[in-house]
């Protein structure tokens, strides 16, 4: 009876451990450590920068109806003629970034440039500065080697354009597009959107270069140095509108001084001369530009006239009158087969004048037709292919004519 009652007594029994905890005497507690966030540090220089670029590989002898092997065009695609193979058009790195709040950098090497006879030569397409003069970024100065504001298809990057090559119309006005200067861009920030959406949406706009733009520049082109202590000064106006879903972009611009003409004998001992005796001849233009941005149907149309540079019948050199420009039709499809877009388009392109930069400043005379289709299957792949009737003057005396049509492929890769 007793065990009994003493094993009940220990099944009932609650040990002192049950019980709730005694409070922790305050002088024994630990007090909590008030959550801190860690120490914002500098961003280093790398922070700063970031890379991107592009790749055309191209292949300019696919079968055709009429291939001329002596058809030529040094100021488009050196792959052209000659029965040549594969060819990198552009190998583009481009090093960028904020290193202020006030000041941004933007470097661009080509490592598939074409100098004499050697291939794939780096050279330096754009190495400049933007000094933002407003806290809103509205008014910048741009300095260093950069495009010159003429034009809208001269200012659209390669990585977005339609056509395999620039129109030679505005593009005889600028080789390689640059120059070195310092130029004024204003841009107010709902115009700056509208810029970046036209090429983020990837309706071939041609980036934020200012509603309004001023500038100074060499005028003997890029990468060369300048001659006769004359600057060119270019003006510039360009708007982008919306309506309602639709966008589009007016444009006009003018550029005025003096080029230097470099002369060369001819093989047969033909000599050129300029009608001036320094060489300096008067070079001015003004052009006109009108974009319809495709959604889904689009136009793009510019023309620019003046006087520049120009080999004469009596093989002196000065300054005769020049005209030219060109048209295109594009429609623009998204999402075909689950892919990004496709975009067919038809350029037709003419141009009467003279091309400044090479020797003796050739007189040309240009009719071209290209069609095409651009397919981008992914944001970092796209194909093009394209066939062109073109009638062109060859860039070596006696300058004659010459007719071609072309069948070309190009695969690029945006990085």
């Amino acid at each position: 009876m007793v065990m009994a009652l003493t094993l009940l007594g220990l099944l009932t029994f609650e040990p002192a451990f049950a019980e709730e905890p005694a409070s922790v005497p305050a002088a024994l507690s630990i007090p909590e450590v008030p959550a801190t966030a860690p120490a914002k540090k500098d961003p280093k220089w790398y922070d700063l920068i970031r890379l991107r670029g592009y790749t055309q590989l191209r292949y300019n002898n696919l079968p055709s109806f009429d291939i001329n092997e002596d058809y030529e065009n040094p100021q488009g695609d050196r792959y052209i003629g000659g029965g040549q193979g594969l060819g990198i058009r552009r190998a583009r790195l481009v090093v960028m970034g904020d290193v202020h709040p006030r000041v941004s950098v933007y470097m661009q090497t080509d490592f598939a440039s074409v100098v004499s006879d050697n291939y794939h030569v780096p050279t330096m397409r754009d190495w400049y500065a933007d000094l933002y003069l407003t806290g809103d970024k509205a008014l910048r100065l741009r300095a260093g080697q950069s495009k010159v504001p003429f034009g809208f298809e001269n200012l659209q990057s390669s990585q977005n354009r339609l056509p395999f090559d620039r129109n030679d119309a505005l593009n005889s006005a600028l080789k390689d597009e640059r120059d070195l200067g310092v130029f004024a861009y204003w841009s107010p920030e709902p115009f700056r959107d509208r810029f970046k959406s036209l090429v983020a949406d990837n309706l071939k706009g041609s980036g934020d270069y200012g509603v309004v733009a001023l500038g100074f520049y060499n005028g003997q082109t890029a990468n060369k140095a300048d001659v006769n202590g004359n600057f060119h000064v270019v003006g510039r106006v360009s708007v982008p509108v919306e309506v309602g879903s639709q966008a589009f972009e007016v444009g006009a611009a003018a550029y005025t001084g003096k080029f230097r003409v470099s002369t060369e004998a001819a093989d047969d001992g033909t000599e050129f001369a300029t009608a001036t005796p320094d060489g300096d001849i008067i070079d001015r233009r003004a052009q006109a530009a009108f974009v319809w941005y495709p959604k889904p149907i689009g136009l793009q149309a510019e023309f620019n006239f003046g006087e520049g540079p120009e080999l004469r019948d009596d093989d002196t050199i000065g300054a005769e009158p020049l005209f030219g420009g060109y048209a295109q039709v594009m429609v623009k499809v998204d999402e075909p087969f689950g892919t990004v877009s496709i975009i067919p388009y038809v350029r037709g392109q003419m141009y009467d004048g003279g091309k400044k930069f090479e020797k003796n400043a050739p007189s040309y005379h240009i009719r071209e037709v290209e069609g095409g289709i651009e397919w981008q299957v992914v944001k970092a792949a796209e194909v093009t292919l394209a066939y062109a009737f073109s009638d062109r003057t060859g860039p070596e005396y006696p300058y004659e004519q010459e007719q071609a049509q072309l069948l070309r492929a190009q695969l690029q890769f945006n990085y």
